[in-house]
């Protein structure tokens, strides 16, 4: 741990209260090591030993409370608005926040820990109210595993079907909405497959029943069987819906727990398909029929004298950008303290940004599917589930990768390393122009960009998250999707309106992955306005009259988001709508309006299909709407951060603590330090080219300046100049030489 603070902070400064200590760390926000945490830990377990009658701690959570905004901005020498000098810096108390639960009883706990010299202290011990779950944590989804291994019924049903016990798997998955269990339990349903060989494909051999497990107690409490569908009968279920099928059952209603489910869903049991889809490569290889591609030949990054990006710790400096990069082990990745060098000045664009939600609704009715609606950050946490990323694989170049660490049930740190990788990347032409005239010049600039990038796999599925900054002032958030798509067995002949056949007997029900973004913008400066901007042609004025005579006027019509109750926002196609944040104390010298990041990103829409009165959308209410702005109340624990409240597992509602509850009454939203959440995401009807691993799909959303920068930043970049490129063909015409340069 370093006890030096970085240039220009706080050390050796007088306040009021005498001079300010030297901190306990390099900068505020960077999270707690591997030592802290289980020094944290041993706190907790101390003051739990010594105050209360709790026999065993399982630790879920244990990461550190950020200081407050002011405070951070106040230490790194950062103005509240571009050009005035910054706040004085004040003291910071290094705090983490821990949740656990009596692995006894299983109710749920959480403590306020600080820093005091070298000690931690537990300022606070609350008691979570009944039914609040803390995430899941990877060891309780192992033990998910484990216990259906060893249940005598799970192994029965199995032997039915032609799996034996040790052929049995699961993916753990949070219970999502069942009102059948009490709400104190600590609950997971198990997605059952069987594995025929040691790293096969598990997924294409998926079982008939789904287990739910009492984490706590450790044992299967009850088993369901998904009904399945037939051609249409006289059965009244989907009347009038355009569906030439029927279920097997007359409801996709829950059974009750008193109720034979196989009987309920009045079907024959459904053996798994047995044929291998694989995707390992020596497993590919077993097939004869099978060849890899063999024309294709090496392709390398290089970059011989080196990158151009510093980094001090989990401070990141390239070209102009200036930034922290952190691992969280709810949501990954966050970058926070974004900042521009413009010509000398220190120009502050985003306080933070990161994956605050997600969600992924299957769109099948039949019980127990509508259970799966994973919040794959709030129920699991996206860091807890990170990869360890590899050179030459997952990342081409010269890389710098930072591990993150979390913690295990027993209070010990679990590190992940090389979680998040850095590197730059080319990124085709930033800007070219040629005077076509005789004797005319051209010049050619490439764009370059720098990549911080987190990989990480949730059971069957990956996600790549690419934060990339730009050197003309863009910044853009990629996301792209791959792995396997969760599947259910499919009887033979089985008709499949919800979802798609990938492959014989296996269904790959539709589904959304929809992403909320939280962005803390503070573009020059922390009072921020949203501005939302509609292109109408020219109102009151048709074609032939006197102010619009050939119809081809249009204008913008730009209005501030201006209260809390007008927070939630909606998308206007036919308007062309986007949205910017502005700073109303600075103006463009030119076009006299106020600098700001414009949103770019109508292209990675998705509207929740489940409907308005659901359990999805009252448990997801932020994937109702495209974007949601909302003042930033900073409190003792954190204040506004996860939108679909701070404890999802078996949420049954909207939580108090969510999202819609800050868009309500009549605060103001104009020059305010505010909140947005950005809503994006994809709509997935399955492919058989999904199977058996999916290709990358993509989203992106972009931060544009818009009368931010005088003129085009990137005018100083110099131009393309590459000499190392040549021909593809050598014996063939050579290219010309490369653009006219000084």
């Amino acid at each position: 741990m370093s006890l030096s603070a970085p240039p220009g902070t706080a050390t050796g400064l007088q306040t009021s209260a005498g001079p300010l200590k030297v901190p306990p760390f390099k900068h505020p926000l960077d999270p707690l090591t591997p030592d802290e945490i289980v020094a944290v830990s041993h706190s907790v377990r101390r003051h739990v030993a010594e105050n209360t009658d709790i026999k065993a701690v399982r630790f879920i959570t244990n990461y550190l409370l950020p200081p407050p905004k002011k405070a951070v901005l106040a230490f790194l020498g950062i103005p509240l608005l571009t050009g005035e000098p910054p706040e004085a810096p004040t003291e910071i108390v290094r705090k983490a926040e821990v949740d656990f639960v009596d692995a006894v009883t299983g109710t749920a706990y959480n403590a306020i820990v600080s820093l005091h010299g070298t000690d931690w202290a537990v300022d606070t011990l609350e008691k979570l109210p009944n039914g609040v779950q803390p995430q899941i944590s990877v060891e309780d989804l192992a033990l998910c595993e484990e216990i259906i291994k060893h249940d005598e019924q799970v192994i029965k049903l199995a032997a039915e079907v032609g799996i034996k016990a040790e052929q049995l798997f699961a993916d753990g998955w949070a219970i999502g909405f069942d009102p059948r269990f009490p709400e104190s339990k600590r609950i997971q349903q198990a997605l059952v497959f069987a594995r025929l060989d040691r790293h096969e494909n598990l997924y294409a051999h998926p079982l008939d029943f789904t287990p739910v497990v009492d984490s706590i107690a450790e044992k299967v409490i009850h088993i369901d069987f998904p009904p399945h569908y037939k051609a249409k009968t006289s059965e009244p279920l989907f009347e009038g819906s355009g569906l030439d099928v029927a279920l097997t059952t007359s409801t996709t209603a829950s059974p009750s727990l008193e109720a034979d489910s196989l009987t309920e869903a009045n079907r024959p049991r459904i053996p798994p398909p047995l044929k291998s889809h694989d995707w390992l490569p020596d497993y590919l290889a077993k097939d004869k029929n099978f060849k890899f591609r063999d024309d294709i030949k090496p392709l390398h990054i290089l970059q011989p004298e080196g990158v151009s990006f510093k980094v001090d710790g989990h401070v990141l400096e390239w070209q102009k950008w200036k930034m922290h990069v952190s691992f969280h082990h709810r949501e990954g990745l966050a970058i926070s303290t974004i900042t521009y060098d413009d010509n000398g000045v220190v120009r502050p664009i985003f306080y933070r940004l990161a994956l605050s939600e997600m969600v992924v609704p299957y769109g099948a009715p039949e019980h127990p599917h509508p259970r799966k609606h994973a919040f794959d950050v709030g129920e699991y946490g996206m860091g807890t589930m990170a990869n360890s990323l590899t050179l030459g694989c997952d990342c081409l170049g010269k890389i710098h990768y930072l591990d993150g660490a979390y913690t295990a049930h027993d209070g010990s740190a679990v590190v992940v390393k090389n979680t998040i990788c850095i590197h730059e990347e080319d990124a085709g032409l930033l800007w070219k122009h040629t005077d076509y005239r005789p004797g005319g010049r051209s010049q050619a600039v490439r764009s370059r960009r720098l990549v911080v990038q987190q990989i990480c796999t949730l059971a069957n599925y990956e996600y790549l998250f690419n934060y990339l900054f730009y050197q003309d002032g863009n910044i853009e958030i990629e996301v792209r999707l791959t792995g396997i798509v969760q599947v259910y067995v499919q009887a033979d002949g089985e008709p499949n309106p919800f979802g798609t056949t990938v492959a014989p007997n296996i269904n790959a029900h539709y589904h959304q992955h929809i992403f909320s973004v939280r962005v803390d913008p503070m573009v020059d400066g922390l009072n921020n306005t949203v501005v939302e901007t509609d292109i109408l042609p020219l109102p009151n004025a048709p074609t032939g009259s006197p102010a619009n005579f050939y119809g081809n006027a249009f204008i913008t019509r730009a209005t501030p988001v201006a209260i809390a109750s007008e927070g939630a926002r909606e998308m206007d196609y036919a308007k062309d709508r986007r949205w910017s944040i502005v700073n109303p104390a600075r103006v463009h010298p030119h076009s006299k309006r106020n600098a700001g990041y414009s949103i770019m990103g109508k292209g990675s829409l998705a509207p929740l299909m489940a409907l308005p009165d659901s359990a999805v959308a009252k448990r997801a209410a932020f994937a109702t709407k495209p974007l949601w702005v909302v003042r930033d109340v900073e409190g003792p624990k954190g204040g506004r951060v996860w939108p679909s409240g701070k404890y999802v597992p078996q949420t049954r509602d909207t939580p108090e603590d969510a999202l819609p509850n800050w868009a309500r009454g009549d605060d103001s939203l104009v020059g305010q330090d505010i909140l947005l959440y950005l809503t994006m995401g994809i709509t997935h009807i399955p492919r058989p080219e999904d199977w058996p691993v999916m290709p990358v799909e993509h989203l992106r959303v972009l931060f544009r300046p818009t009368n931010f920068f005088e003129f085009n930043p990137s005018m100083d970049v110099p131009g393309a100049n590459d000499t190392r490129s040549a021909p593809a063909f050598p014996n063939g015409v050579d290219g010309d030489a490369c653009c006219s340069r000084l």
